[in-house]
């Protein structure tokens, strides 16, 4: 039986033990007139202040439209620059107001666009065997620099550029190569020193002493790993390494160490080397861990059973989350997918020293970033709603519940980059858009 509610009753309290006030008498017209004018009068402003204002510009605009070809790339680069290839043309665009930079006529398609110290790094798409070679331009002019016939990486953090050989593989931060390792100077392009390599290596960027710059390391196919200087190419360490399977993901640096997963008489095992010295820090069972991932500050080892966060001192497990399946940092935050492959399943966004779950990203796919100091602490996502035909775009961040619905984007928009403030996007038409973006409330 439904329970009838009783409204409260309500009591004004008007002084005087709630009687007359002894100076209370009926108003009289004068008084009336006086306070009902200055009345009328806030009213009318009102009315005229709210039917004058503006209304707030809409979350999303679009500032750069470009027609693009399915094979241009692009890039953002580190101070909010757009470099973009249309159509024969290569083009920079400052973000901030969308204004081109420059623009320079085009020989092919780009496989990637990069840039270092000042150049734009063009790699064209492979034609054939053998290396297409690597061109670089001036980021400020667009005019050429130079141009070398081996493909050029670049070492995070170091200002390093390498021209190698690879070998076919997966492409990815670290990759395998044959034959020498070459620094190459950004501004003329010449050799500055040459690392011989005996057969087949996996490349990678190790962290430097505490305040110094990376190191390249060597892991050869003999079972060696080797530590060189990116400066001057010398030779710092050295050390035997137990037989596995190198390559594009093995070893991995995560928590400020070098693990390796590998087979041992007991079963599998991660080992941690000191990136400074290559000492042995600790070893511990793998158990059905098949990838390990950087969380800092800690490593991450992820599996079937679920995802561990590792203590880089000890190798202790600090947090285990069983429902995760693999993670990804996204400046300070980590994100947790319910597969390994980790591209279409995002479940939660995580603190990574802690494991503790920030918000629930269910249903939202993070979009690729440029990671700067104003984006550590938030992930743009995106979701596609209502059969495909609305894809909203929201930012996911510590202390703001779950994400926060920013707009929505034209039908048959993807393939998303985004910086603090501008998301850019391919369409359907075969246009980039530069939009604009600003946070609702």
């Amino acid at each position: 039986m439904a329970t009838e509610t009783v409204p409260p009753t309500v009591v004004i309290d008007l002084g005087l033990e709630r009687g007359e006030p002894d100076t209370y008498r009926e108003p009289t017209r004068a008084t009336t007139a006086a306070w009902f004018r200055p009345f009328l009068l806030a009213l009318a402003v009102l009315f005229i202040t709210a039917g004058s204002a503006a209304p707030p510009p809409p979350a999303l605009t679009a500032l750069i439209t470009l027609p693009v070809g399915p094979a241009d790339s692009y890039t953002i680069t580190d101070d909010g620059q757009l470099l973009a290839q249309t159509l024969g043309t290569l083009a920079r665009y400052d973000l901030r107001t969308g204004r081109q930079q420059w623009q320079v006529g085009m020989q092919a398609p780009t496989y990637r666009l990069r840039t270092l110290d000042g150049v734009v790094l063009i790699r064209p798409w492979e034609v054939g065997a053998g290396e297409p070679g690597t061109s670089a331009v001036d980021v400020g002019s667009g005019l050429p620099r130079w141009k070398h016939a081996g493909s050029v990486m670049t070492i995070d953090g170091s200002g390093a550029l390498l021209a190698v050989t690879g070998v076919r593989s997966l492409s990815s931060s670290m990759r395998r190569i044959e034959g020498p390792v070459e620094s190459v100077d950004p501004v003329t392009g010449r050799t500055l020193w040459s690392v011989d390599v005996p057969s087949t290596a996996v490349l990678m960027g190790v962290p430097g002493p505490v305040g110094g710059r990376p190191r390249m390391l060597l892991v050869r196919d003999d079972r060696t790993m080797v530590l060189h200087d990116l400066t001057s190419g010398r030779r710092l360490a050295a050390v035997a390494v137990p037989p596995a399977d190198y390559g594009p993901d093995n070893p991995t640096v995560s928590g400020g160490l070098i693990l390796l997963r590998h087979a041992s008489p007991g079963g599998l095992l991660i080992s941690a080397y000191n990136p400074v010295t290559l000492d042995l820090q600790w070893e511990r069972p793998a158990g059905g861990t098949f990838e390990v991932e950087p969380c800092r500050p800690l490593a991450c080892l992820a599996g079937p059973d679920g995802v561990a966060g590792i203590d880089p001192g000890t190798g202790a497990i600090r947090w285990y989350q069983p429902a995760w399946r693999g993670v990804e940092m996204r400046g300070n935050l980590l994100v947790a997918y319910a597969s390994p492959s980790g591209t279409d399943d995002p479940v939660e966004l995580a603190d990574p020293a802690t494991g503790r779950i920030i918000t629930d990203l269910h249903g939202w796919r993070p979009m690729t970033a440029t990671v700067t100091p104003g984006s550590a602490n938030e992930v743009l996502v995106s979701r596609t709603v209502d059969n495909g035909t609305r894809n909203m775009v929201a930012i996911a961040r510590p202390g703001d519940g779950p994400p926060q619905v920013l707009s929505d984007l034209p039908p048959g928009t993807g393939d998303c980059q985004s910086v603090p403030g501008r998301l850019i996007c391919r369409s359907s038409s075969g246009q980039l858009i530069v939009w604009g973006y600003r946070q609702k409330g």
